[in-house]
């Protein structure tokens, strides 16, 4: 298998734990009382699991998965219904993105990011002749995505939409779908976007944050210029780890979608840059594996984890630096979450299981 890119990921897994047990100090402390509450529940309930489904998932012969990935869709939809049934789905700040199933909650969005993955690589797999059809190829394809769109906005979670959108595309074109199509389908999807922060305050407020930082900064710029204050005082070394001062109370999600701020504040531009190249090591690496893919259905499933994690790192740290409106989700490997943990390394398991296979094959 790929020894560069399971590297890489295990090196953005170390990364990840040392900033949660930083960058959480305060919070914890505060809310819970112990100052590791999150480094603890990150590496048992996250990492831990994690790490003990991708052992096994690597050793699986990917072409399996095929089999389950209608399946797995499905129960992704159902688990995405659910978090509105009362009893079953339970509402934090105004949003309805979590399921709790007993002692068990998770976020189906993550779940369904994989099921998603895998069920579109199959279908287009089956399909090959018809993907450049209007009615065959574009116009199913375009219901499929936009039955997860209309769960995904009315949870709502638009930043979570624009990363599955992404991804979905990103396997479509790789499929062979003409350029024309994707292009409509970019033009609509703007225009959608447009709607969606006309019909709601919240995200015009975003927009309008992004085009003035100095807007409202305390209140709803809060966010972003704390984390730009954050960035800018660590300079090109930082702070040094551990010595931020907007982790403690000032810097809202601070183990979540904001700590891409808190290690720029520690650790400065070098710590920013080493966290990048993890990044841009496993892109690259990613795509070598769905370039040399036996079969288009690992081609196809490569490039929509690679898609997933790479589009979504690069939309947290862009919208933390200011470069793009905020969204609201989390950085891949590095932000608390047992949910996304483990859906993120069970992805790689079988990322890595495709490329053990290509070596075989060869």
């Amino acid at each position: 298998m790929d020894a560069v890119l399971m590297y890489a990921v295990f090196g953005l897994l170390v990364f990840g734990l040392i900033m949660i047990a930083s960058a959480g100090v305060g919070y914890a402390r505060t809310r819970f009382g112990d100052e590791y509450y999150f480094f603890k529940r990150q590496l048992l309930f996250g990492i831990l699991p994690g790490l003990l489904i991708l052992t096994i998932i690597k050793n699986i012969d990917y072409r399996i998965w095929k089999k389950f990935s209608f399946i797995a869709f499905v129960v992704s939809i159902i688990a995405l219904i659910l978090v509105f049934v009362p009893g079953f789905g339970t509402k934090i700040y105004g949003a309805n993105r979590w399921l709790q199933l007993g002692p068990l909650s998770f976020q189906p969005a993550e779940m369904l990011k994989i099921s998603l993955i895998l069920y579109l690589a199959a279908w287009l797999e089956s399909r090959r002749e018809k993907i450049t059809d209007f009615y065959e190829g574009l116009m199913p394809f375009v219901m499929i995505v936009a039955l997860v769109s209309f769960l995904l906005i009315k949870q709502p979670d638009i930043g979570t939409l624009g990363v599955t959108i992404l991804i979905a595309m990103s396997i479509f074109f790789v499929s062979g779908a003409k350029i024309s199509h994707m292009f409509a389908m970019g033009v609509a999807g703007f225009l959608a976007l447009l709607a969606l922060i006309k019909f709601e305050s919240y995200r015009m407020d975003r927009l309008l944050v992004f085009l003035h930082p100095e807007l409202d900064p305390r209140g709803i710029g809060y966010q972003i210029n704390q984390a730009l204050l954050a960035i800018g005082s660590g300079g090109i070394f930082g702070v040094g780890l551990g010595h931020s001062l907007q982790k403690f109370n000032y810097l809202p999600e601070p183990v979540g979608d904001s700590i891409f701020a808190i290690i720029g504040e520690e650790l400065g531009f070098f710590g920013e840059f080493v966290l990048i190249m993890l990044f841009v090591v496993f892109f690259l690496r990613g795509l070598r594996i769905a370039k040399n893919a036996p079969d288009m259905f690992g081609k196809l499933v490569a490039t929509g984890i690679v898609s997933w994690i790479t589009f979504q790192a690069f939309i947290n740290i862009s919208a933390i630096s200011g470069l793009i409106p905020l969204t609201g989700i989390p950085l891949p490997f590095i932000s608390y979450g047992g949910t996304s943990i483990i859906f993120l390394l069970t992805s790689v398991g079988i990322l890595l299981n495709i490329s053990k296979q290509t070596n075989l094959n060869s």
